[in-house]
């Protein structure tokens, strides 16, 4: 009974109560508008009477209906679950353990999301550069690849638009974008938001509030969204050279903003989040509306818009030159000679722009055009930054004044041991991370 009643005084008295309340709400109120919406939708696809652009529109709306109803359920008892869980643990030694294996489980689903969205993205890249355009195609086809793998010959078939006939097995490649994304962002809340004083907040860098920290990232998810799709619906995307060269700038104006108001670590993995949200907006916004529309039009019998299947190449291109610099900053929290040097910024802006090199180069070679000097540029401006930043090459290494053992394990003790140690005191960590322990000189 005592321990009840200690679950719902920690339940009533949580300072998350009531934003978990206003969220379960919302998501409650999603759920059953969408399933009203759904029903109602279902009853109208009922008159026989409808046109075929009717009913299409129709069973769209109904389908996004249902994807609506599922995904708030979904979440909803993913929020309230984890927010019981939370209670029920926090102030115990039980939280650190929970919060290592839902950040693993987390992770783990973001990881292979990500494999599968951008393992789609490189084999289609693959074969938009491989396609046979010339030799013995009917006048609807774009091209044709032959290909051979575990075993088995593969053939297909690319049309310039759309064949006469819509198959109604139709694949989209789409959840894998979404799942990338939202396992990203409850990433970044469990690890970041959560815990903003200790990873997101960096005083030496700017002294800022929890709350205004966790404002900078989010907005800059927002902001570096809209700045690229306004980039996209102007004259500037119609000369390619142009469009890379601002949205670079643009970008370094991003990593430089970040890097001065946020952690090292923080700044690097919100820049990464940016970029991926600006790729599973491509694919929301403006790749399946796309493709929605040109099935909308040839299962309807109307003219096809050949712009629309463009457009969404164009994004798919883009997201494809995203995915190295994206990959790179997934792994760079792990190697703090990156994110935590003074020139952090620049850092990242030449690891993002050598990667998107890299990728240019796979590309081209794709399409049978050997330029190495692609692959040959990127290489060298690695090796020269790596070099640059550097111990042995910066002068403030030589001026360094020697520091007593002392000093550096009065840091240590400060800052330290209360993860890494055979007894942690912080309440997150069980055992110190990686079995890295500060607790001897030895160890030290």
């Amino acid at each position: 009974m005592s321990a009840e009643v200690s679950f719902i005084s920690k339940l009533v008295q949580s300072p998350m109560l009531w934003p978990a309340v206003l969220f379960c709400g919302l998501l409650l109120g999603l759920f059953l508008w969408f399933r009203a919406l759904a029903t109602r939708l279902r009853a109208t696809l009922s008159d026989d009477g409808l046109s075929a652009a009717a009913r299409f529109d129709l069973e769209e709306a109904r389908s996004t209906a249902i994807a609506g109803h599922q995904t708030a359920k979904f979440f909803g008892l993913l929020v309230l679950g984890g927010y019981l869980t939370y209670v029920a643990v926090v102030g115990t030694p039980m939280y650190g353990y929970v919060m290592e294996w839902l950040n693993l489980a987390v992770r783990w689903t973001h990881v292979i999301a990500g494999i599968m969205w951008i393992g789609a993205s490189f084999y289609f890249i693959f074969l938009e550069n491989n396609l046979n355009r010339t030799h013995g195609l009917r006048d609807e086809l774009a091209g044709n690849l032959w290909a051979i793998h575990g075993g088995g010959f593969y053939y297909l078939e690319k049309y310039k638009v759309a064949p006469k006939v819509i198959p109604t097995d139709l694949h989209w490649f789409k959840y894998e974008a979404y799942f990338t994304w939202l396992s990203g962002f409850a990433l970044l809340f469990l690890v970041y938001y959560a815990d903003a004083k200790a990873f997101m907040i960096d005083p030496t860098v700017a002294d800022i509030s929890t709350p205004a920290a966790i404002a900078i990232g989010v907005g800059s998810l927002v902001l570096g969204y809209v700045i690229y799709d306004m980039m996209c619906r102007s004259k500037l995307i119609l000369k390619q050279g142009w469009f890379a060269l601002v949205g670079t700038v643009i970008l370094t104006v991003i990593c430089y903003a970040l890097t001065h108001l946020l952690s090292g670590r923080a700044a690097f993995i919100h820049v990464g989040a940016v970029i991926g949200t600006i790729m599973v907006g491509n694919v929301f916004f403006t790749i399946i509306p796309s493709q929605k529309a040109l099935v909308r039009a040839a299962k309807t019998g109307q003219p096809l818009d050949a712009s629309l299947g463009k457009k969404a190449g164009q994004r798919s291109l883009h997201n494809n030159y995203f995915t190295l610099p994206v990959v790179f900053i997934m792994i760079s929290n792990h190697f703090p000679s990156t994110f935590g040097h003074s020139a952090n910024w620049i850092i990242l802006m030449v690891m993002i722009v050598a990667s998107a090199g890299i990728k240019h180069y796979w590309n081209l070679l794709d399409r049978g055009e050997n330029k190495p000097i692609w692959l040959a540029g990127s290489v060298v401006s690695l090796v020269v930054m790596s070099f640059v930043i550097s111990p042995a090459f910066e002068d403030t290494m030589d001026a360094a004044i020697p520091t007593s053992f002392d000093e550096a394990n009065a840091v240590i003790q400060a800052r330290c041991v209360q993860c890494h140690s055979a007894t942690p005191t912080d309440d997150q960590w069980t055992t110190a991370p990686n079995g890295v322990m500060y607790d001897t000189p030895e160890q030290i």
